[in-house]
């Protein structure tokens, strides 16, 4: 279940550009701000739920970390772009992303994403 969430969370940031830019000038505070919008653990039907080693993930904007958690690799990799674009400029881009992306998530392997 909590992969879902993962994922879940990715995809709330990557959705809009408002989000991505509340994610990026803050992203454990923003993390924090999304985790409490789900209601509380009174509420049955709260599902916004994170491991503390998931939040952290978020928080650090950590992709291995994600990635090794079981993110799934599709949103994961649309999540971390919209969280990097800011840093495109001389001497980094897309490319560069790509590479940095590729060598974190390499000595993962291939994880289990399926939830």
């Amino acid at each position: 279940m909590t992969k879902y969430m993962i994922d879940k969370f990715m995809r709330a940031v990557e959705m809009s550009d408002d989000a991505v830019s509340r994610y990026v000038a803050d992203p454990a505070g923003f993390v924090d701000e999304w985790l409490a919008g789900g209601g509380t653990p009174d509420l049955p039907t709260d599902d916004r739920v994170l491991t503390p080693e998931e939040r952290d993930a978020f928080a650090a904007v950590d992709h291995a970390a994600l990635y090794a958690l079981g993110a799934h690799p599709y949103l994961l990799w649309h999540f971390i772009e919209a969280a990097h674009t800011h840093e495109f400029g001389d001497g980094f881009g897309w490319r560069d992303l790509v590479e940095r992306y590729r060598a974190d998530v390499a000595p993962h392997g291939h994880v289990d994403y399926i939830p």
